[in-house]
């Protein structure tokens, strides 16, 4: 027999897992918490904590059949989607940083050279990780997490659980949103990466004009060297770039919260 005091225990406990899956996956797809190196254990109080009280503020009640039901799948599937989509729009405006870097180091001929980037556990070129690190320390700065944090709980006003799932033009806007990543990215490195291709074009001429030049061992060097002192003097635009992709992200990750 049952306590009275523990009565209610299970109920309550389907209903916090119930609170943790939107907030949940918006972590998992998100930038920073999302990250391979926050321990999964974090990440799972983090979204009890923000999804508790943003549940409690809906009418929300379980199926009647309970969660191993159509209709608790249902409800499972759409808070899941409806989180990965909230992340995701976050993420993309994130990475746009990854792709400035990526151009710059195409441009300076650094493309070969990469390192294990801690967040995904893949290999990413060293100035796409040099240029992510700056993202997720400006990303912490301008508190991105708790605007994300915030967005997630608003969600729950035009999207309760149970009826969250996104309309054909929330979709539609997510899959366009999608250029903004490449967009940011090239608006990012353009100041550095075009004022390299000037510096190659110059190798290249200097190397019709002298063709006993070694352009390999001239212009290399020169490259990396004009793109290191073109991203110390570039940095502040860089970082208002860098800042206008994240912005973008949260903006979009509103829209979606908003149902719109």
């Amino acid at each position: 027999m049952i306590p009275a005091g523990f009565a209610g225990v299970e109920n309550m406990l389907w209903l916090w897992m119930v609170a943790m899956i939107r907030p949940g996956a918006a972590f998992l797809a998100a930038p920073v918490f999302g990250a391979n190196f926050v321990p999964v254990q974090l990440r799972l109080i983090i979204a009890l904590a923000v999804g508790i009280p943003a549940l409690s503020a809906t009418n929300f009640t379980l199926p009647a059949e309970g969660l191993a039901s159509i209709e608790g799948f249902m409800l499972i599937a759409g808070e899941v989607v409806a989180g990965l989509a909230l992340g995701f729009a976050v993420q993309i405006g994130f990475s746009a940083a990854m792709v400035a870097g990526e151009l710059i180091g195409n441009a300076m001929g650094l493309s070969f050279a990469a390192m294990i980037d801690p967040a995904s556990g893949q290999q990413n070129p060293v100035l796409g990780q040099f240029l992510s690190i700056v993202a997720t320390l400006l990303f912490v700065a301008v508190n991105g997490h708790l605007a994300l944090a915030a967005t997630i709980v608003e969600s729950y006003r035009a999207m309760p659980p149970g009826n969250a799932w996104m309309g054909g033009d929330t979709v539609n806007g997510l899959v366009l949103f999608g250029g903004v990543l490449f967009s940011a990215g090239l608006s990012i490195a353009l100041p550095v990466a075009f004022a390299i291709i000037i510096v190659q074009l110059v190798m290249a001429m200097l190397a019709r004009s002298a063709p006993q030049m070694n352009l390999f061992a001239v212009g290399f060097p020169a490259a990396v060297l004009a793109g290191i002192i073109l991203l110390a003097i570039a940095a502040p635009v860089i970082g208002e770039g860098i800042l206008a992709a994240i912005d973008l992200g949260l903006e979009q990750s509103r829209r979606i919260a908003a149902g719109g």
